[in-house]
């Protein structure tokens, strides 16, 4: 179970926003198509939570097909009656889809897809969260998931949620309690390519420069490298060196630089007490704000 903050959301109006991200996450070999139905309904939904699960699916679905193809994000109103492969109460709808023409799965894989800690990636390319993770919040909001594909002729998976009673935030609705306009740059350091995709791109809409880097080897070639920063926001666990042990290298290089530490954990794990911590999953209003606590200064 996740943190939600469910709210009246326009997906069809999300994922639209999400194509410019989607793309730059899936590459040059993907297509990525856009099929948004007019006059949706809003969905009951957490609307961050919503990016993360659209990401997720995308990039499980490239990694399905190594020499390119086409990703389509559909968003539709659909009537649920008895005996719906969802297993949903009979009702209205609204069906976020992602389909890729990759690989797909064959009934093996496919009944196994689900569950904690599966892949079929292999070693450091994914938790095997992704889509057990997109399930349980299906579930959580009141709707579901649901999957189908065949080996040879890709993947199609569906997230269903229920159709709001009420009229869906705009985005500045939403993030009115964001602090900013921020400035300065920021050094972003994540192993797992999609979520720092999303924080990016958080980190973008709330006014930062934002500087990526994979490891935290490469964050300090790139520090070594001349680039200044305000600040440093690094996971906690990677491979090779952990957030705690980067946040020390780097303030030995430049000793006024603000860093937050972002974990999976709810308990400290070896972050000390001199580093600001934020725990996932987060909202962008999570992140702004605790940034505005490590007290930045403007540019």
């Amino acid at each position: 179970r996740q943190p939600l903050q469910p709210v009246a959301v326009d997906v069809g109006a999300l994922v639209t926003e999400m194509a410019d991200l989607v793309g730059s996450t899936t590459g040059p070999q993907i297509q990525v198509v856009l099929d948004v139905a007019e006059h949706l309904p809003a969905a009951t939904a957490d609307p961050n939570q919503i990016e993360m699960a659209v990401l997720n699916l995308c990039v499980n679905a490239r990694d399905a097909m190594p020499d390119g193809g086409t990703i389509r994000i559909s968003v539709s109103c659909d009537d649920v009656a008895g005996d719906h492969r969802s297993r949903l109460l009979p009702g209205q709808y609204v069906r976020l889809s992602v389909a890729d023409t990759g690989t797909g799965m064959d009934a093996v894989t496919l009944k196994k897809a689900v569950e904690p800690f599966f892949s079929t990636k292999g070693i450091g390319r994914g938790t095997g969260l992704g889509l057990s993770m997109v399930h349980g919040l299906a579930a959580q909001l009141g709707g579901a998931m649901t999957i189908q594909s065949q080996l040879g002729l890709g993947t199609n998976v569906d997230i269903w949620l229920p159709v709001s009673r009420t009229a869906a935030l705009q985005p500045e609705q939403r993030e009115e309690e964001a602090i900013g306009p921020a400035a300065g740059t920021v050094l972003l350091v994540d192993d797992e390519e999609l979520v720092r995709a999303s924080t990016a791109d958080m980190l973008a809409d709330l006014g930062y420069m934002v500087v990526e880097a994979a490891s935290a080897a490469e964050a300090l070639q790139l520090i070594d490298g001349g680039l200044g920063i305000d600040v440093l926001v690094t996971d906690h666990l990677m491979p090779g060196m952990t957030g705690p042990e980067l946040a020390r290298e780097v303030r030995l290089r430049q000793p006024d630089v603000r860093i937050l530490v972002i974990s999976g954990y709810a308990e400290l794990d070896g972050i000390g007490a001199d580093l600001s911590r934020l725990t996932k999953p987060f909202r962008q209003t999570d992140l702004a704000a605790k940034l505005a606590d490590l007290d930045l200064p403007a540019s």
